[in-house]
C-alpha cells in the first residue's frame, strides 16, 4: 500500500499549524482602550481623595508651632498674639494673606511681614520693622517717623541716634507755597539721606523754610544743608569735609559743588 504523498506529509522542517485554533492570540488577552481609561480615572480619583484627606482630614499636616523672626522693638509675644495663628488647623487652610493684613493694621511698627507655611506643621512670621529717621516731640512724648514720612509709633523716651525735628518755619513765600506738611516731608527726606555715621551724631534737624534746612550734631557742630534736593551728593560731600577737617564746627553743603567749612 502506497504511503502518504509529499503534499500530505507537508514540507520538511515546517510545523503543521493547521490544527491551531484560529481565535487563539499568542500575546494573551488585551484590555480595551475604554477599560484602560476607566481604570486610570479610578486610580487618579482615589489618589486625589487620599491627598485631600492627608491635607485636610488627617492629623499629619496640622499647625503645631509658630516661629517669629526679625523683631527688634516688638516682642515675639506681641506679634504672635496679633497673628492669632489657628493652632490645630490644617496647615493648607491657613489664610496667610489675612494674617499679614491683620499684623500690618494692628502693629503699625511693622513695615513688611511674610507669613509662610513651614511644612509639615509650622507657621513662620518674618517681620521687618520700620526704622525711625526722625522724631517729633508732642506732649512730652516722641512720635517716630520713618524715611517715608509714616508716623508709626509714640514712645516715652527718644531712641538713641534718631534726630529730633525742629520745625520753626518763618513767614515767607516758600511757606505759603509749600505749606508745613511739605516742609515736614523735606525734613524726613534729609534725615533719610544722612549717612549712618552722621545720622547717629545728629541731634536735631531744623527747618525754617524749604531751602533752609540745617543739622545740629554732637560737639556743637552745625551743618547747613539747604533744601532736600541732591541729598545723596550732599551726604558724600559732607563725609569728605568731615574727614578733611575733623575738628571743624561749621559745614556748608547747601551748594555741594562749592562746599565750605569753618572752625565755628
Amino acid at each position: 500500500m502506497a504511503g502518504p504523498t509529499t503534499a500530505q506529509r507537508g514540507a520538511p522542517g515546517r510545523a503543521d499549524t493547521s490544527a491551531r485554533p484560529p481565535d487563539l492570540d499568542p500575546e494573551g488577552p488585551r484590555i480595551s482602550r475604554r477599560t484602560l481609561l476607566i481604570l486610570i480615572a479610578v486610580v487618579v480619583a482615589l489618589l486625589a481623595a487620599f491627598v485631600i484627606w492627608v491635607l485636610y482630614g488627617s492629623s499629619w499636616l496640622r499647625v503645631e508651632k509658630v516661629s517669629t523672626s526679625g523683631v527688634e522693638v516688638l516682642t515675639r509675644e506681641e506679634v504672635e498674639a496679633v497673628a492669632a495663628t489657628p493652632i490645630g488647623a490644617p496647615l493648607v487652610s491657613v489664610d496667610t494673606d489675612a494674617m499679614e493684613r491683620r499684623l500690618r493694621q494692628k502693629l503699625p511698627r511693622i513695615d513688611t511681614v511674610d507669613v509662610v507655611r513651614s511644612w509639615p506643621d509650622g507657621i513662620g512670621l518674618k517681620v521687618t520693622e520700620r526704622k525711625p529717621v526722625l522724631l517729633v516731640e508732642k506732649d512730652g512724648k516722641f512720635v517716630e517717623m520713618d524715611a517715608e514720612g509714616v508716623r508709626f509709633a509714640t514712645v516715652d523716651e527718644a531712641p538713641k541716634g534718631v534726630p529730633l525735628l525742629e520745625l520753626t518755619p518763618e513767614p515767607s513765600a516758600s511757606l505759603r507755597r509749600f505749606g508745613g506738611d511739605r516742609l515736614l516731608r523735606e525734613a524726613v527726606r534729609v534725615a533719610g539721606d544722612l549717612p549712618a555715621g552722621v545720622a547717629k551724631d545728629t541731634e536735631s534737624v531744623r527747618v525754617t523754610s524749604y531751602d533752609a534746612i540745617s543739622l545740629r550734631l554732637t560737639r556743637d557742630r552745625v551743618v547747613t544743608w539747604g533744601s532736600g534736593e541732591g541729598g545723596p551728593v550732599k551726604a558724600r560731600v559732607l563725609i569728605a569735609l568731615m574727614k578733611a577737617a575733623p575738628k571743624a564746627g561749621q559745614f556748608d553743603v547747601s551748594a555741594p559743588t562749592a562746599p565750605a567749612v569753618s572752625a565755628s
